[in-house]
């Protein structure tokens, strides 16, 4: 694992990394989504046959309820009890988040109500490279349940048993074996066996991620969540078990970042020591273990304010904050989720402390937060004018009216006096 001095060169080059993944997985994605948007199911079962090795002709394209209950038949009922902790906590999470319906006096006469309305239709990507990720379906359904949506359509190019045993557990009845960008043009646009849904959730590799940006001017998507990124910010702590959080948040691509933020450069070479003996140890048939050597580094900043004000630039998706936490997090403005302390290991967000795993990566945590049951919902503001509130209102408002111009604005309020 390389150990870099963080310079503004280096910065540069990490952030146009990003835009030069983004560059080339655009025009692959552009073409297949073009082709399902003219095609529809012919171009989706071509792609899936040639990307994925799938039939998906016929009534092969989708997956039963019989299937998905043998499924869960045949795994372990441990596994069962740990579906079920961690979608208990998830829902504890989105209950929290979930916006409500409030109703304010703006003035006498005058009264704004908000009602939260769900969405009719969601779809979830489920990843399904060389892991089906069953957790992801966990972070997208069971908040989209609780914000009460009616129609939640899964998709997964390689469904396994657990995946389907947990979407079996979690009540999942629109199941289709499909995945990339073909997945997501499917879902945006619809065919005649799928029918379109409102908005797209849940990460995906670059190709999926490009491709939820090029349909989100016909379908609403929920952020950009493609490689993981993964930053440990610290001076200090045991560089055993920050190796093993990046090694962890590695192996989930070969494109994933892994990287350790420090002001101390005898602390980098601990840890880097650490991630190259524990390398040795993980299994080389999962060829992301192995990456971290190219897309993992060190970066040595000049303080850990240095190093602040880089993240904050940089947005990770995850960072980890393992010593000294509450003084750092003072500083930190963008970050997709925040592990606080040295028991906090990256893992449990992924799996079970109840924060979704669906992440802003690519920098967008500048802009927004992780999916939440808020993302599953709309808010209405309702507006009622009683006589008091006539009065208070309309002549100022006959007065912006007539500022901007616009007469018959002004004439709708004239009309009631």
């Amino acid at each position: 694992m390389r150990i870099l001095k963080l310079t503004a060169k280096t910065e540069a080059e990490l952030l146009k990394l990003r835009e030069t993944r983004d560059r080339e997985a655009n025009r692959a994605a552009s073409r297949i989504v073009s082709d399902v948007q003219r095609r529809g199911d012919r171009a989706l079962e071509d792609w899936t046959r040639k990307l994925d090795g799938t039939d998906v002709s016929g009534s092969r394209l989708w997956i039963s309820n019989q299937e998905m209950r043998a499924a869960k038949g045949r795994v372990d009922r441990q596994f069962l009890r740990a579906v079920e902790h961690a979608a208990r906590n998830v829902r504890k999470v989105a209950e929290q988040q979930l916006p409500r319906n409030w109703n304010l006096n703006v003035e006498s006469g005058v009264s704004i109500r908000q009602v939260v309305r769900p969405l009719e239709s969601i779809g979830c990507y489920i990843p399904g490279g060389r892991f089906a990720l069953l957790s992801t379906l966990v972070m997208t359904a069971v908040p989209a349940q609780v914000a009460g949506v009616p129609r939640i359509l899964v998709v997964c190019p390689h469904p396994n048993d657990a995946l389907l045993a947990a979407a079996d557990l979690l009540g999942v009845t629109e199941f289709a074996r499909i995945g990339g960008a073909q997945a997501i043009a499917a879902m945006a646009y619809g065919t005649r066996k799928i029918a379109a849904v409102e908005k797209i959730c849940g990460p995906g590799n670059r190709f999926v991620t490009a491709a939820k940006q090029i349909v989100s001017a016909d379908c609403a998507i929920d952020m950009p969540a493609g490689p993981t990124e993964a930053v440990v910010l610290a001076n200090g702590g045991k560089p055993g078990w920050i190796a093993a959080d990046l090694l962890a948040q590695g192996e989930h691509a070969p494109d994933a970042g892994s990287y350790l933020v420090t002001s101390s450069s005898a602390f980098a070479r601990k840890v880097r020591r650490e991630v190259m003996e524990q390398l040795k140890e993980l299994p080389r048939t999962n060829p992301a273990h192995g990456s971290i050597e190219k897309t993992g580094a060190i970066l040595l900043a000049h303080s850990l304010v240095h190093a602040c004000e880089f993240l904050n630039r940089f947005a990770p998706e995850h960072l980890s904050l393992p010593s000294d936490g509450e003084n750092l997090l003072i500083r930190i403005r963008s970050s997709g989720t925040i592990f606080l302390g040295p028991l906090s290991a990256q893992p449990f967000g992924d799996y079970l402390s109840g924060s979704n795993h669906v992440l802003p990566t690519g920098g967008w945590a500048r802009r927004r937060g992780g999916l939440s049951a808020a993302d599953f919902v709309k808010c209405i503001s309702v507006q009622k004018i009683r006589a008091a509130g006539f009065h208070s209102l309309c002549d100022d408002t006959e007065r912006l009216a007539k500022a901007e111009d616009l007469v018959a604005h002004a004439r709708a309020v004239e009309v009631r006096r």
